[in-house]
């Protein structure tokens, strides 16, 4: 076995990571900047997914970069469809809801489709009770990029307004596959100190003591 000697971090390292949890954000359209991705941003943000935790070390996860202009059209297209469903959902907040700026597909730099691919070589390990956990895993490697674009100062925006299965068509994803996250990535001209739908009122942060239980 290998040596206990993973690295270590200081006081000051967990304060920055902190900091980038409390000051991450869901980056919408109108906030994005018309400036390109570098490449090496791009592979931060894909490694850091990478690397997040799976269960059973299954990495069930597969991410589709998306650039070209045709297939983010096709995407957007998909959201206005299952955007005007939703406003009916939320009759009565109707003209609330027709103000939010709910996804950024055309104005980000970049898009990345992240999909759960079912283990096809037998039982994994870790999920033979729960297969669902299969899908957490992938949320695990979104938060991870999220956070990483956040340290890099890169806006991103999980947009969920979305037929699945007509974005599975749209970039070619494998049938079996499952749509889990189609995140809009790019520069931004600033970042809010708290979260959006916070600011708009749409809804309120809970406080700490409803959600915590000591048993």
């Amino acid at each position: 076995m290998e040596a206990l000697n993973g690295k270590l971090f200081t006081p000051e390292e967990a304060t920055v990571l902190q900091e980038i949890i409390l000051h991450r954000r869901d980056v919408r359209g109108n906030r994005f900047v018309d400036r390109p991705l570098e490449p090496i941003a791009i592979d931060q943000i894909i490694t850091a997914g990478l690397h997040a935790p799976s269960v059973g070390f299954s990495q069930p996860w597969e991410f589709v970069i998306i650039t070209d202009k045709d297939t983010r059209q096709a995407v957007r297209d998909s959201f206005d469809e299952a955007n005007a469903a939703a406003a009916g959902v939320f009759a009565a907040r109707g003209q609330e809801y027709c103000r939010l700026k709910l996804e950024g597909i055309l104005e980000s730099a970049v898009n990345i489709a992240v999909f759960y691919k079912p283990n096809k070589n037998g039982p994994v390990l870790g999920q033979t009770s729960m297969p669902e956990v299969g899908v957490y895993s992938v949320v695990c490697a979104v938060q991870n990029m999220w956070l990483m674009a956040r340290a890099l100062n890169i806006g991103l925006g999980w947009v969920s307004i979305l037929d699945p299965e007509k974005v599975k068509g749209i970039v070619g994803a494998a049938a079996d596959s499952k749509l889990v996250a189609y995140l809009c990535v790019g520069y931004t001209d600033g970042f809010y100190t708290r979260p959006e739908l916070e600011l708009l009122e749409w809804e309120r942060r809970k406080d700490r003591d409803s959600v915590i239980r000591k048993i």
